[in-house]
């Protein structure tokens, strides 16, 4: 099984990304952030719990995004791999990740990261919050403030996956086809 995570701050390309190593490399695409507004769009009470926290630029709670992560494991059993998107945002989730998949007798295989500098990011959120819906993608302010959670708390999983020689660094800056070539040129020295 290939487990990968897409990492990179808000705004970075990792849904683009995703949805073409999807198609290339038959992976089950777990996206913490679709699988929240899919909770949010039918009015659960999860769902409703979760967007107090994003409209914030807030983290949803750990256990909240385990929960869902497990239930998509098992839902997608025999699937080939996963590539997460969104997730783990902390070293406290990346950890719980990995406890998890352990229980799933299957790991991490690789970690790769968009890099994408701070400027590009906030421009191209107010742009995909033009027609994303996501009120959170339309306030510089509350960009901002992700981006601050962002460094603050998600850059130290990439510190955990070196540790395990797993983190890559990719360029995140270029056209969607060049990213995507660097994307799949990392992941192919990985699967051999």
């Amino acid at each position: 099984m290939f487990n990968l995570i897409l990492f990179g701050p808000p705004g970075s390309g990792k849904g683009t990304q995703a949805e073409k190593l999807i198609g290339k490399y038959g992976l089950v695409h777990l996206s913490t952030g679709n699988l929240l507004r899919e909770e949010i769009a039918h009015k659960t009470p999860l769902g409703l719990e979760a967007k107090k926290f994003m409209d914030k630029g807030q983290l949803v709670p750990d256990e909240v995004v385990i929960g869902m992560i497990d239930n998509s494991l098992v839902h997608h059993k025999n699937a080939a791999g996963f590539l997460f998107d969104g997730f783990p945002r902390t070293a406290a989730q990346a950890k719980a990740l990995d406890k998890l998949l352990e229980l799933k007798k299957t790991s991490i295989t690789s970690v790769l990261a968009l890099e994408v500098n701070d400027e590009e990011v906030i421009k191209r959120i107010l742009n995909r919050g033009k027609t994303s819906g996501r009120s959170d993608d339309t306030n510089e302010e509350v960009i901002r403030k992700r981006l601050a959670i962002y460094k603050n708390e998600t850059a130290p999983v990439s510190d955990h996956y070196k540790k395990t020689k797993k983190f890559q660094s990719v360029k995140g800056e270029g056209t969607i086809d060049e990213i995507f070539s660097l994307l799949c040129e990392a992941i192919d020295h990985r699967m051999k």
